[in-house]
């Protein structure tokens, strides 16, 4: 084995931790005033703002940093051939099993709350399923038929897995990654990482926009997630730069929330065209706040969570389940309770509690217990997982 794939307790628990986010920054998304989502509580907040783009700004680039983490030691185990297969299958299986049944009632709820369809899920289901498109705005993806919703994530990872492969046969054919990650010294970390998200933001998204959720043309998202998946496959292959996160974690405790800051004061105050290279230095502050978010993170989880927690194993099989259901869990509460007026408090304790709950209930009950939907839901079978404390998480993102 590898000198350099020994188990990364931290990697595995920040996974966890970055999924957890996600639910609840989902769960927020129908809470928070003028952002629109699929399903909106009446309860909405503008204060819900800030502490929403706080972590907007660097909760996919953690996931897909880790995820570039998670594939640097999974193709160090089964070589070129066994990774490709295990991630595909893991990856491609629950995204057409979620397209067909998880993520259907998303677009239910969605198209009944926007008015475009009555009630009625099984006469939905028949025309959901002919594929053709709807009406605009009925639900996200309407115009093409269907839609992924929150799986995005799968395609778009099951593009980078495709794309690493070839990367991480050059690399470990030239053997000259180790002794180049060893030698990184600090403004190395600190600041290179922010060199090509910047060119990203000055010459790609002018063109091609924000994220567009459908693989297809989204060029900018492509190298923005990409290259931070890229980074997470360089950063676990030497002690190096975590070393220097140990180092660093104190500066970085201070320089992250300065650079939010500075974000917003660019964001927010000051108008477009106030001064010369204005685009320039906004792009700079825009990619230097995530990339320090990214390392406090780093930092701080290797420091505190690269052990064996008691809780870990089992929190790592269940977090894939749970980020295929949440969100289709959270539609549905918040669409049902929004019916109740049952105020500003109990109704999000309420969505979050049934959307845990939910969670909890199916994986534990139903999907964990079930061979084949173990198989749909991206888990190993029964007896590998009986055999093998880590969970198919570790393999699968």
């Amino acid at each position: 084995m590898h000198k350099n794939t020994q188990r990364r307790h931290d990697i595995d628990a920040l996974r966890v931790l970055a999924f957890g986010l996600l639910i609840l920054y989902h769960l927020g998304m129908a809470y928070v005033a003028e952002w629109g989502w699929h399903v909106k509580s009446d309860h909405q907040s503008e204060s819900l703002q800030l502490l929403m783009l706080a972590v907007n700004q660097w909760r996919m680039p953690l996931l897909f940093l880790i995820s570039g983490a998670a594939s640097y030691f999974l193709y160090h185990k089964l070589g070129t051939g066994g990774f490709l297969l295990r991630r595909l299958k893991q990856l491609l299986i629950p995204l057409i099993f979620g397209m067909l049944v998880i993520i259907p009632p998303q677009a239910y709820f969605e198209a009944l709350s926007n008015g475009i369809v009555e009630p009625g899920y099984l006469s939905f289901l028949q025309k959901y399923f002919s594929f053709y498109p709807w009406p605009q705005d009925a639900f996200a993806g309407s115009y093409a038929g269907l839609t992924w919703n929150h799986l995005w994530y799968l395609p778009y990872l099951a593009c980078y897995t495709l794309a690493i492969a070839p990367i991480a046969v050059g690399l470990k054919q030239s053997q000259w990654l180790e002794p180049m990650m060893a030698r990184v010294k600090t403004w190395h970390l600190l600041i290179l990482p922010i060199v090509p998200m910047v060119l990203y933001g000055l010459l790609l998204y002018p063109r091609f926009g924000g994220i567009n959720h459908a693989v297809i043309g989204d060029w900018y998202t492509h190298a923005r997630f990409f290259t931070y998946f890229l980074f997470g496959y360089l950063l676990v292959n030497s002690p190096t730069p975590w070393q220097l996160l140990a180092k660093l974690r104190r500066q970085l405790l201070m320089a992250a929330p300065v650079s939010f800051a500075a974000f917003l004061l660019l964001d927010r105050t000051l108008p477009d065209n106030s001064f010369p290279a204005q685009e320039l230095l906004h792009s700079i502050v825009i990619f230097s706040n995530r990339w320090l978010w990214l390392l406090l993170v780093l930092a701080y989880g290797h420091r505190f969570l690269n052990k064996k927690l008691s809780w870990l194993p089992y929190a790592t099989e269940a977090v894939y389940p749970w980020y295929i259901l949440h969100q289709t869990i959270i539609v549905i509460a918040v669409y049902q309770l929004s019916q109740l007026s049952l105020g500003p408090i109990l109704e999000p304790l309420l969505a979050l509690t049934i959307t845990v709950s939910g969670c909890w209930l199916l994986h534990e009950f139903v999907i964990r217990r079930t061979p084949l939907l173990r198989l749909l839901f991206g888990l190993k079978p029964l007896s590998s997982a009986k055999n093998a404390p880590e969970s198919s998480l570790i393999r699968s993102t």
